[in-house]
């Protein structure tokens, strides 16, 4: 425990208004602990709801974990207000704003450590704010949940094809259920990385802990894709429905949806700028290109006679991720491009 949680008498990993023995709807927070001008003598309030009907598999849904990713938030709230307790045959344990100085900042980092949550796990209950969160969701959530859904987007640096983000293995039963699950969501495309692809995700810390854990990459542009905020509100109860917990709107042993289009994003994907200046893509989202084919360019700002400089696909495949701000600097990832996989041959 830290001396600033020894202060306020309370431990990081302590809930308010949550007992996880218990039946129905329980809304309350988490407490981070931390001392500076604004947050002496208070905690800071991680929002948790658990609505459970008693035994059977747990959910954990986690949203805001970016605060400027906004359609899994909305998502999660709509979710701790719909789901009835006496609907499911489970729990679900929804945090709709994993790092809420960052929801509350509108900001990918927390505005008080610049902690990025996606890269803490798992986490100190004696570290900053950040790392706290990381503790808080890894040592006493985690460890409850049979499925955990981390839902993302692009925030305020890119957009994505509305996609299911998926860490391969780690090991064959774990994957296999996680393709299942990625079915049973819906989203049209499904995007594939290599194993623990970053080690402080949470994608990371579920797949080290031996539970299936699946991402999502919901458009974003620091705003609302109304489309994939539609399609989500199918896939989640019928997620739910496939894990054996009944939701609204969803039947449990309910078939999968369409095969989404499989992509995998590869060392070759990115497109980088080395230069700086105003971006220019010369393809959307979606669309399919080939190895050497000019996609971007960017043009010098004050160079008033050089010709914008030109940059090529490196590899075939679909354009999955755009960058949103125009102004960029050498090292700005343009785009990413991602080769289709053969999901069978995994």
């Amino acid at each position: 425990m830290s001396a600033a949680a020894t202060r306020e008498g309370t431990s990081p990993a302590e809930f308010t208004g949550i007992d996880f023995s218990a039946t129905g709807k329980q809304l309350g927070y988490g407490h981070v602990v931390h001392s500076d001008n604004v947050h002496d003598g208070s905690v800071i309030p991680v929002p948790v709801a658990v609505i459970s009907s008693g035994p059977g598999p747990v959910a954990l849904v986690v949203a805001g974990t970016h605060g400027d990713e906004y359609e899994g938030q909305i998502l999660a709230h709509e979710l701790i207000r719909e789901l009835d307790p006496a609907q499911l045959t489970g729990t679900v344990i929804v945090v709709p704003a994993a790092n809420s100085p960052a929801v509350r900042g509108a900001a990918r980092v927390s505005p008080i450590d610049a902690g990025n949550l996606n890269r803490s796990y798992p986490g100190n209950p004696a570290g900053g704010p950040t790392e706290q969160v990381a503790a808080l969701i890894a040592g006493q959530l985690l460890p409850r949940a049979d499925f955990v859904i981390d839902m993302h987007s692009g925030g305020s640096n890119s957009t994505y094809l509305p996609s299911s983000f998926i860490y391969r293995g780690p090991e064959e039963a774990l994957w296999r259920r996680k393709l299942r699950a990625v079915r049973h969501l819906g989203l049209p495309y499904a995007m594939v990385v290599a194993p623990l692809l970053e080690p402080g995700s949470l994608s990371s810390a579920g797949d080290l802990a031996g539970i299936p854990t699946i991402s999502t990459e919901l458009s974003g542009a620091g705003t609302v894709d109304r489309s994939a905020l539609e399609t989500m509100r199918r896939g989640l109860p019928a997620l739910l429905a496939s894990l054996g917990i009944a939701g609204p709107g969803a039947e449990t042993g309910a078939e999968p949806c369409a095969e989404p289009q499989w992509l995998e994003l590869v060392p070759e994907s990115p497109v980088t700028s080395t230069a700086a200046g105003l971006f220019e893509p010369l393809v959307d989202l979606g669309d399919t290109v080939v190895a050497g084919q000019p996609v971007a360019r960017v043009h010098f700002i004050d160079e008033l006679d050089r010709p914008p400089r030109s940059f090529a696909a490196r590899t075939d495949g679909v354009v999955a991720i755009l960058r949103r701000p125009t102004l960029v600097a050498p090292g700005a990832h343009l785009l990413h491009i991602a080769p289709p996989l053969d999901i069978s041959t995994i």
